[in-house]
């Protein structure tokens, strides 16, 4: 394995993100802020508690996962579409550098940006509620799995993207919606049991799920289900880039 030119990727792709560290840091903390006042303090105010747990702490983990899979899929699409819009990913291409090689060196960088994010909302919204980590492994197991399997999905988006436009499509019109209704604000039981059994197709709601059983033990589906499909879908994920990769769709012409 070419650990430098792994490296090379990496480092340059961390240093593009460093140059913005004002925004990446401000932006993120600001948003949670206007969460925590928004739903915190306004509806948090009529709503005692959900599931036991105080409704402020209980809308950390949709909180982080929101920002953790848009930024997973953002940083991921645009660091694989840049290249190919300058046209240097014909260089990458050509040189001795196998498509796993490249793949690590973006994704890995994508969820490393994810992951500071994630971390960042994090200790923010501990400012604001008091937060008990009941298991900090399994927090910590499901925080790098979507940032890792989100980082995948979104270099998949840059090499599918044939414009800046296509790389915003999915990432707002697809998982915020996905995000928003899997359970980030509410749990599921509060539903309709119609609405419940529908909810239940939206893969999002087992990521979310499994992440607020790691802080507070208390989960709407159960968390098997929750690691079954955040590794299924991490497996389809690198499925799909190394077909992509084998066929050259998108990427040689």
């Amino acid at each position: 394995m070419n650990r430098a030119a792994i490296r090379a990727i990496y480092v340059s792709e961390m240093t593009r993100f460093f140059r913005t560290i004002a925004q990446s840091f401000i932006s993120p903390v600001i948003s949670t802020s206007l969460y925590f006042v928004v739903f915190g303090a306004a509806i948090g105010s009529r709503i005692d508690q959900v599931e036991g747990v105080s409704y402020g702490a209980f809308i950390v983990p949709g909180l982080i996962m929101l920002s953790v899979m848009t930024q997973a899929i953002t940083n991921a699409s645009f660091g694989i579409y840049f290249p190919k819009f300058i046209g240097t990913i014909y260089e990458l291409l050509s040189a001795p550098v196998n498509f796993l090689e490249i793949v690590l060196g973006f994704v890995g960088a994508a969820a490393t940006k994810a992951l500071f994010i994630g971390l960042v909302i994090l200790g923010t919204a501990a400012l604001f509620v008091d937060l008990q980590i009941q298991n900090p492994l399994a927090m910590i197991a499901f925080l790098l799995l979507t940032c890792l399997s989100f980082a995948l999905f979104g270099f998949i988006i840059g090499i599918w993207a044939q414009n800046f436009e296509q790389l915003q499509l999915i990432p707002l019109l697809v998982i915020t919606p996905l995000v928003f209704l899997g359970g980030s604000f509410y749990s599921i039981a509060m539903l309709p049991p119609v609405w419940q059994k529908i909810t239940l197709f939206n893969p999002v709601v087992y990521l979310i799920s499994g992440f607020r059983w790691s802080f507070f033990g208390v989960a709407d589906v159960p968390i098997g289900l929750s690691l079954l499909a955040i590794a299924a879908f991490t497996a389809l994920c690198l499925g799909v880039v190394w077909w992509i990769f084998r066929t050259g769709w998108r990427i040689r012409t």
